[in-house]
């Protein structure tokens, strides 16, 4: 059993809370660095988009799992990011390097204008008030014709960066390069905030808004905040996804991708960065996972009986089901769970995790 002892306050407040825990990430970073050397330049391309729906994950995650809001209207954040970004380059002429973040930013300010007046709304008021937000953006670039190219839409140009041209099929391991970049900085902006004192009031409004306000947050700033940051993490998701995808209109930012991104977190854990990367490597991988169960099984004459319309949308329904059944805390909590046993092992204890009924009568009268 391992006993992490803490001498100094400071260490509460590190990225990583020991050696292992340095050692395990250094690990996984190596196998990142080294992966366009490991696997093809189509699984290659699986795993970039992969980095790109754990950014957006952590944009929603920062306002579902630590500031305790619903939304299903984040695709429409997606939509700003990516517009943004394309009309930044070829209507304002401004380079890849200063369209990208002004994106977010543009998302973000968006984002803290939509927060003010639902920011008191709570539970399934606001979620529905997120869900006219998302049919609102589809039906605007519709309307918006001369700047989105409407039903039509937009083709992004190429990433450029100081004359070097990142594309998906001419060079992927260079696209990959640059968006495993940008996924590093992000994370470690997300793991500061969650450090910082606003990231702590985030949480504070998560578990009590009476007592957080009792403690001097001030709850309609902090949540505009929250908004405003995960519209800003959502916009630049949506502006790499863009560049990757090479075209898009108003049907590529639907409701259910909205839907797809709030049970992508949930499957991979609410409340923490890797349960958005488990979430989006379940939501990308799993349809390529299929169609490779599909060839596999068509090599053995069963081809025609697997070839159902929807199956990759019924299959992650049934895995969402499954986990808000078993297991609510996602891909990550089960590995946590497992972790701790092993680790208090043979003194952990079936019922560890159960939950106090106390504070679930509690929770039902919020």
């Amino acid at each position: 059993m391992r006993f992490v002892f803490k001498t100094h306050y400071d260490q509460d407040l590190g990225l990583f809370k020991h050696t292992q825990h340095r050692v395990c990430y250094a690990l996984l970073g190596a196998i990142m660095v080294a992966l366009p050397w490991l696997i093809s330049d189509y699984l290659l391309g699986e795993f970039t988009l992969v980095l790109i729906w754990s950014i957006a994950g952590m944009g929603l995650m920062i306002l579902i799992g630590q500031t305790g809001q619903a939304s299903l209207g984040h695709a429409a954040f997606l939509a700003i990011g990516a517009y943004s970004v394309v009309l930044l380059q070829e209507r304002a002429g401004l380079p890849f390097l200063l369209a990208f973040p002004l994106a977010g930013l543009i998302s973000g300010v968006c984002g803290a204008l939509i927060a003010r007046p639902i920011a008191k709304l709570h539970g399934v008021y606001l979620a529905i008030a997120t869900l006219a937000l998302g049919i609102l953006v589809e039906d605007i670039i519709v309307i918006a014709e001369a700047w989105t190219g409407g039903v039509g839409g937009l083709f992004a140009p190429d990433i450029d960066i100081f004359g070097h041209t990142f594309n998906k099929y001419i060079n992927p391991a260079d696209l990959y390069f640059l968006i495993l970049g940008i996924t590093v900085v992000l994370v470690l902006l997300y793991k500061n905030l969650l450090r910082s004192p606003l990231g702590r009031a985030f949480a504070a409004i998560r578990d009590s808004e009476v007592s957080a306000q009792a403690m001097g947050v001030e709850i309609a700033k902090t949540k505009s905040l929250s908004f405003a940051l995960s519209a800003a993490y959502t916009g630049l998701a949506g502006a790499l996804l863009g560049h990757f995808t090479g075209i898009f209109n108003n049907e590529t930012f639907t409701i259910i991708m909205s839907i797809n991104m709030l049970m992508m977190i949930v499957i991979g854990g609410v409340g923490s960065i890797h349960g958005a990367f488990f979430g989006a490597a379940v939501f990308v991988l799993l349809p390529t996972i299929i169609a490779f169960a599909r060839d596999g099984l068509a090599t053995l004459g069963l081809g025609n009986a697997v070839v159902i319309p929807g199956i990759e949308a019924g299959i992650f329904a049934a895995i969402l089901i499954a986990f808000l059944l078993f297991e609510p805390l996602g891909i990550y909590g089960r590995w946590v769970k497992i972790r701790t046993w092993f680790e208090l092992f043979p003194l952990a204890r079936r019922d560890m995790f159960k939950r106090n009924q106390s504070f679930l009568k509690t929770e039902r009268t919020r």
